[in-house]
């Protein structure tokens, strides 16, 4: 099993910077790449950005494109989402998830980041 651990969530003002991040623990070799999935109040999970431990390719959602920055410390099985200039919308409880071969086997227990406008 792999076990994640979140932090760096918190209320901040719309436009301001926060960096949350994810320490993995476990059996992380069976850990393909980390995904950032957030969950707003009265919405789906929304796919938010994820990052290979090998070469460190990311992905994003559209959204965050420009604003938000993933990137990780293979030494210390971490990851990182830097999100700048942060809107109201992206209120809601951050999640990283950790991808095996077909699909996101493992997840932390969340963050919460509030932006006040």
């Amino acid at each position: 099993q792999v076990q994640l651990v979140e932090s760096g969530g918190g209320l901040v003002q719309a436009g301001d910077s926060l960096r949350l991040s994810c320490a993995a623990s476990g059996r992380t070799s069976s850990s393909y790449a980390m995904g950032w999935i957030r969950q707003a109040p009265g919405k789906e999970r929304e796919f938010v950005a994820a990052i290979s431990w090998s070469d460190g390719s990311t992905y994003y959602e559209d959204s965050v494109k420009g604003r938000f920055t993933a990137s990780r410390d293979n030494a210390k099985n971490t990851v990182y989402l830097s999100m700048n200039s942060l809107k109201p919308e992206d209120t809601a409880v951050y999640y990283c998830a950790s991808r095996g071969q077909f699909k996101y086997d493992y997840w932390g227990q969340g963050t919460q980041v509030i932006v006040s406008s």
